[in-house]
């Protein structure tokens, strides 16, 4: 597959409340298109643990600081040697020990044949990359709303996590019926793993999410899917993966029931591209 087609088509202690459904279309007996539904993706980050403050996954540490218990702080990664340059260098990509280079925007999946640009996500457009200074602003931002000392202990966390980057795009279907959200967030292994880790107990412990379909060939993936009522015409859907120093968290919005393995599919190719010592050209 190249970069530009695919083949295959594809924290929170309180669920978020389902959006208002839109009626159905007389006399068809179908719920109607999404039509503004499909462009409200993303627009709180869903319900999980591992999708926090300004774009990046530190929802352990909200949890902790919540309940009074201070983040275990992140261990630094080894230093690695940078690679000789070289005239046919691979300009992104993903090194044997996980780490990976270059930029955000060109290890996200391309725009697939059957879908568009999608709608913005949030304030962070639809096809963007943050670097760690645009985010640290973020944070500080965000942390306005909490008490002095829980501030200063995210914000030790968060610098704890080394954070780097992260990348956004979003996708439309032609149908547009299904509208789907790529985030690549990059920081320090050791939390990328922890935090895939916790958000997996998190979304199957709480009976807060549904069980979603698995990922084949990526067993650290884990899907769920949002509370909503069996009769609702709008459904969601996020899978969680770790990447070596990528969390890769996908968002799927859609008409019910979504087409889970066209999802599925997508999300895999994307793994795929990620996946150490691949992520080239």
């Amino acid at each position: 597959m190249n970069d530009d087609t695919m083949t295959a088509t594809p924290a929170a202690a309180e669920a978020p409340a389902a959006p208002d459904a839109p009626e159905p279309t007389p006399g068809s007996g179908a719920p109607a298109a999404p039509g503004p539904a499909s462009r409200r993706l993303l627009r709180a980050g869903a319900a999980t643990a591992a999708a926090a403050l300004v774009g990046v996954a530190i929802g352990v540490g909200i949890i902790k600081t919540q309940y009074g218990g201070d983040p275990a702080p992140a261990t630094a990664a080894a230093p690695v040697a940078a690679p000789v340059p070289t005239a046919t260098a691979t300009p992104y990509g993903a090194k044997s020990n996980g780490s990976h280079f270059g930029s955000l925007r060109d290890l996200l999946l391309p725009v697939p044949a059957g879908y568009q640009p999608g709608p913005d996500d949030g304030g962070y457009g639809n096809d963007t990359e943050l670097n760690r200074e645009q985010l640290s602003a973020e944070l500080d931002a965000d942390l306005q709303q909490l008490p002095k000392e829980k501030r200063d202990t995210m914000r030790s966390y968060w610098e704890g996590m080394h954070v780097k980057a992260t990348g956004v795009r979003t996708y439309r279907a032609d149908g547009d019926d299904l509208v789907i959200g790529l985030k690549l967030r990059q920081f320090n292994q050791q939390e990328v793993q922890r935090i895939n880790e916790y958000t997996a107990v998190f979304t199957g412990d709480t009976g807060l999410f549904r069980v979603g379909p698995a990922v084949p060939g990526h067993p650290e993936a884990h899907c769920y899917l949002m509370p909503a009522p069996p009769s609702a015409p709008i459904d969601y859907l996020e899978c969680s993966a770790a990447e070596g120093d990528l969390l890769v968290i996908m968002s799927a919005e859609g008409v019910a029931p979504l087409p889970k393995d066209r999802i599925v599919a997508l999300f895999t190719v994307q793994l795929d591209r990620l996946a150490r010592p691949g992520a080239s050209v």
